[in-house]
């Protein structure tokens, strides 16, 4: 079983390879209408939508250690969003598997942060003939991988209040379970967490219940029970491991410490779990990282493809 000493050790030395590489696309790499760039030279029209109005759904997957993690739940639940939006996925879906799986191999960064957005497209909803498509752009991005928690904080433990000026928007006006930026107030909950003291807000639906914080879901241990709001909230991926992990183990009593413990060990050997993750094949050609075609890459992908109850 993991410790947290072990996996940030090893998370650290993989970090310190990266830094060293000349590869340009080492610090980000973007698609942008079939283009590969640098992260940092993706440009979008400042037209779409997406922009323009918030008008889009997004999904992160994320790579650990030269592996991706729940690609296929992220893909799912991707395009249930769109789906809510009245939006498509531009692309096949597999073909979109496949784009990132290369775009992973060609930064060479093992462990990535992956992201997703799909956009209404340049043209707005204002005026438009029911039954009209929509033209609707995909944007792809992959950088070094983002914590929500740095590791050291994760040693001892970060500091949360639960917001008391704003509430979290309620499900009748944007869908929770739809990824989105509409972020207006989660940033007010950082900045009121930041104004008390500390670093992550909760907030409530207003009537005193807990629902999520800013991208992050909520989950309490009490007597040996995970407790987890239903409404009002995105059904996280990570959220789910946590579930996976606790019916492996049969978490049923014990007190805080073990319990968290186990789920965190857990939750990052699901990482090595070929039911949850599989590997890519990172190599050089011409000085540059790449996994060929990627097409054998997509094999793996539909092979490694979670199987959930």
């Amino acid at each position: 079983m993991a410790s947290m000493d072990d996996v940030f050790a090893r998370y650290e030395k993989r970090l310190a390879v990266l830094e060293k590489s000349n590869n340009p696309f080492t610090k980000g790499i973007a698609w942008v209408e079939g283009e590969l760039v640098p992260l940092a030279e993706a440009r979008i029209p400042l037209k779409d939508q997406g922009f323009m109005h918030s008008d889009l759904t997004y999904d992160v997957p994320s790579v650990w250690d030269g592996r991706f993690f729940r690609l296929d739940d992220h893909m799912t639940r991707l395009e249930v969003s769109c789906a809510k939006m009245r939006m498509k996925l531009p692309l096949p879906r597999e073909e979109v598997k496949d784009i990132l799986v290369d775009m992973v191999a060609k930064s060479g960064i093992k462990d990535a942060f992956v992201e997703l957005i799909i956009t209404r497209g340049l043209k707005g909803v204002r005026g438009h003939t029911p039954g009209e498509e929509f033209k609707n752009n995909l944007y792809m991005f992959i950088e070094p991988y983002v914590w929500v928690m740095d590791p050291d904080v994760q040693r001892t433990g970060g500091s949360a209040v639960v917001a008391r000026t704003v509430r979290r928007i309620p499900p009748g006006a944007v869908d929770p379970t739809v990824k989105n930026l509409q972020w207006g107030d989660l940033t007010r909950g950082l900045f009121e967490a930041a104004d008390r003291g500390a670093t992550y807000p909760f907030l409530t639906d207003g009537d005193a219940n807990l629902t999520e914080g800013s991208g992050f879901n909520v989950l309490l241990v009490k007597d040996g029970i995970i407790y987890t709001p239903d409404r009002g909230v995105l059904h996280g991926v990570t959220r789910k491991s946590v579930f996976d992990v606790a019916r492996a183990w049969g978490i049923e009593g014990g007190k805080l410490g073990p319990i968290t413990k186990k789920i965190w060990d857990g939750y990052w050997a699901l990482h090595y779990d070929p039911k949850y993750s599989f590997e890519i094949s990172y190599a050089v050609v011409n000085g540059t990282l790449s996994n060929g075609t990627g097409k054998a890459a997509q094999g793996i992908l539909q092979n490694g493809a979670a199987t959930l109850g």
